[in-house]
């Protein structure tokens, strides 16, 4: 287990300048555009690779697909996507009830209310979004970077670690927050920063930091 710790130890100070950059990067992303794009990114996540999402997204918001499109536009030109049906849904359902003029999420974002209750608030809030993908949005909004995003990476990784016995077959939120408290005090007894342990793991696995 030691040389386990000593390896992502050894990762987090190889990679240390990059994961700063990113944490510029998205403290920056505060403009409409960019908290959009996060946002929808979010949504095509689950059971997706990230820069497959990051692509889509990329693409439809240049032809103002993600901003105008019906459900069946952005459906049939979302490519790489499971579940793009149902994604295409949650994106327009979100789009006519946070964004194009309504401005509740910018208030939201914009109050005093604590990361956690902001996830809270998306969660119940949003069609799907879950833990992982709300976590994820915050964090890459400048919020949230106690919160953890338990993607399969993640899990693999606190499974390698003996934070968790295995990786569930599925997340409760009481099981979903009992896991982040176990990262938590995880990072800290390793002396690697919560927001930092997310980029360590993906580095660890996949060699290369992402969103």
């Amino acid at each position: 287990m030691d040389g386990i710790i000593t390896r992502l130890q050894r990762v987090h100070d190889g990679i240390k300048s990059e994961i700063e950059k990113r944490e510029v990067e998205f403290r920056e992303n505060n403009t409409l555009e960019r908290i959009e794009k996060e946002f929808f990114f979010c949504l095509l996540t689950p059971q997706c690779r990230a820069k497959v999402c990051w692509a889509n997204v990329e693409n439809l918001f240049a032809r103002g697909i993600l901003q105008k499109g019906s459900e069946k536009q952005i459906s049939e030109n979302l490519y790489g996507i499971r579940f793009k049906n149902n994604k295409a849904h949650y994106i327009v359902n979100a789009r006519n009830k946070f964004f194009n003029g309504s401005g509740i999420l910018i208030k939201e974002l914009s109050g005093k209310n604590s990361a956690k209750v902001l996830r809270k608030y998306l969660v119940e809030n949003v069609k799907g979004m879950g833990y992982k993908e709300a976590s994820h949005f915050l964090r890459n909004i400048g919020k949230g970077y106690e919160l953890a995003i338990l993607d399969r990476h993640i899990l693999k990784g606190l499974t390698l670690t003996g934070v968790i016995e295995k990786i569930p077959g599925s997340l409760s939120a009481g099981k979903y927050l009992s896991i982040e408290a176990s990262m938590n005090k995880f990072a800290g007894d390793i002396q690697i920063p919560m927001f930092s342990l997310d980029f360590v793991f993906w580095y660890f696995f996949n060699k290369e930091v992402f969103k």
